[in-house]
């Protein structure tokens, strides 16, 4: 009966089940890590899969000069391999200090081309572009009309290509002034709905860049804009705009720069004074039950502009306290639905491990969380089917 329950199961779960899920609605390591390198993959493991942790998130961009399918599939494994949740933030390329504005013909180009990557999960988490509220980051101006429609295009693009992709617009650099360069985030997304007021209709989730402002010197108890907390003053400031969409958080850039860089600036905190401000976030802001993801910036850079950020040290394989602060936090095992490519749907859904080294027990743990999974894309297309005729 077990064999044929099994025969059934198969026999109904489409070839290619596509949409996304709620990554809440699973056990969910919420521990992350904003990178810029591949060759810091195992370290970023080291941190967010620590103490009990497993399936942590990292951040990273991929440029559109960079769009090597050999070389970002080869990251890809090597993110199953670790453990390690991708959220990709694609960026066009710089021009004299200028990221160039999106191009809404390159749409079709980027959805195509992610398409062709195998994901590590379920959930295609791509993050369309950076804080375009600064005229540097959007061609030289400041356009929400255009942000509005790049953001439509690209969704549905995506969507297009495959239901699995989680589109999550750019985080906003809420602490931004107006002026001639920038412009205020409440002024941004009320130009950007007048344009476009279905944008929260083509996103699945909010990116959120709450840094410790002014000048990087808030605390952790701090509330409001500005502030590690910003993530709920956007959600208040949505609610204002008459958008309730319950939209998963994701927080992409946050943290304390330090003194210690090149060169040494004195107005920041120093390193000493970082980690208990880390451990004191975790312990109340950062519990909100929405938060999907926290990815500090920045793992490993080492030199101009961000050398103050970086939670390695200067020419050292050794970290600043931070790092092992937050390597020491209890962390949970996240369970996210896994991506099994065709190899391993071929040996029902075992890990890039080598098959040698895999029990019995671990394969059937493998094979229950393959159906399981396919069980639920199931559901989900046929609650879509059902209701298109309700």
């Amino acid at each position: 009966m077990l064999f044929l329950g099994l025969f059934l199961l198969f026999m109904i779960i489409p070839k290619e089940a596509l949409a996304i899920y709620d990554p809440l609605s699973v056990p969910n390591n919420k521990y992350g890590i904003h990178i810029v390198d591949e060759n810091d993959l195992e370290n970023a493991a080291s941190l967010v899969n620590s103490t009990g942790g497993d399936w942590g998130y990292v951040t990273m961009v991929m440029r559109k000069d960079d769009r090597n399918l050999t070389k970002w599939q080869k990251i890809f494994d090597q993110m199953r391999s670790l453990h390690l949740i991708p959220l990709i933030r694609l960026a066009t390329i710089m021009q004299n200090d200028i990221w160039q504005r999106p191009d809404l013909k390159e749409a079709s180009i980027w959805a195509k081309y992610l398409n062709n990557l195998e994901w590590p999960i379920k959930n295609r988490y791509v993050i369309l572009f950076n804080e375009p509220n600064h005229a540097k980051e959007w061609g030289g101006i400041v356009d929400p009309e255009s942000y509005a429609n790049v953001v439509a295009s690209y969704s549905a693009e995506l969507k297009k290509q495959s239901e699995d992709f989680f589109v999550l617009a750019p985080g906003l650099d809420a602490s931004a002034p107006k002026s001639f360069t920038t412009t205020d985030e409440e002024t941004f997304l009320r130009a950007m709905l007048k344009t476009n007021p279905n944008f929260f209709d083509q996103v699945d989730g909010w990116v959120s860049h709450s840094y410790p402002n002014p000048g990087y010197r808030g605390n952790s108890n701090d509330q409001g804009k500005g502030t590690i907390r910003t993530f709920l003053w956007e959600k208040e400031l949505l609610n204002k705009l008459n958008i309730f969409k319950n939209l998963p958080i994701f927080i992409t850039e946050t943290g304390w720069p330090h003194q210690e860089g090149l060169p040494a600036n004195p107005t920041y905190f120093s390193a000493d004074d970082i980690p208990p401000k880390i451990l004191e976030s975790i312990q109340t802001a950062w519990q909100d039950e929405n938060i999907v993801a926290i990815t500090p910036f920045i793992l490993n850079y080492q030199s101009y502009p961000f050398s103050h950020f970086s939670w390695q040290k200067y020419g050292s394989n050794d970290f600043y306290p931070q790092f092992y602060a937050y390597q020491s936090l209890s962390k949970i095992k996240g369970e996210p639905m896994i991506n099994y490519n065709k190899k391993q749907e071929n040996v029902l859904g075992l890990n890039s491990s080598s098959s040698s080294d895999l029990t019995v027990e671990k394969k059937g743990e493998n094979i229950l969380n393959y159906l399981l999974s396919k069980s639920y894309s199931l559901f989900l297309s046929l609650t879509k089917f059902i209701s298109s005729y309700i």
